[in-house]
């Protein structure tokens, strides 16, 4: 029988991982974070906006975060283009670049994912992927877009489905993981 190889966590180095910032600087933002943008204290889209752009986001105008739980990582590695909106409870966990274009929707509870770990080896160590919403896109409710897509413009992924490679322009896509489905027709 052949010999299997095992997962060895002990082997994991979360010290190789560059964060892109320094210590302080992540501390100090994992708590404004905390404050400002997962807990419900602050209703306010403008401060929230403000603070993205003071950790290094750019940030479009007419940007509305308004709801509370949304979770981002890294702000300095985040893209944000105008009049985007991000619901209540999304979390962008941008361990690389994420990008997101004009227009945007990224529903309540939708995750936007650019890291994950590589099941196939020994070590699990992390391996990333940029993200890009392109102008015009819908990121359903409770949908996750994996590390390495592209979101094409005005495509939309359904509540709940899985993006795990790019979507094509005025393409409606669900399940996972995700499918085309048919055409966006806008009227």
């Amino acid at each position: 029988m052949e010999q299997r190889l095992k997962t060895d966590l002990s082997k994991f180095d979360p010290r190789e991982f560059d964060r892109g910032a320094s210590s302080l600087k992540f501390f100090i933002w994992h708590w404004v974070n905390v404050i400002f943008f997962i807990s419900p204290f602050c209703p306010s889209s403008a401060i929230r906006c403000f603070l993205l752009r003071l950790f290094g986001a750019k940030v479009g105008k007419g940007v509305v975060i308004s709801k509370p739980g949304v979770n981002i990582k890294f702000p300095w590695r985040l893209r944000i283009g105008d009049h985007v909106w991000i619901g209540e409870g999304a979390w962008i966990y941008n361990l690389d670049e994420v990008t997101i274009g004009n227009h945007v929707n990224i529903a309540q509870g939708a995750m936007i994912l650019t890291g994950n770990h590589n099941y196939k080896s020994v070590r699990f160590e992390t391996i990333f992927g940029p993200v890009t919403i392109e102008d015009g896109v819908f990121i359903g409710a409770k949908s996750i877009v994996c590390p390495n897509v592209i979101c094409r413009s005005h495509s939309v992924l359904a509540a709940g489905s899985v993006a795990t490679s790019t979507l094509k322009e005025y393409g409606i896509y669900q399940g996972n993981p995700a499918e085309y489905k048919k055409e966006r027709i806008i009227s």
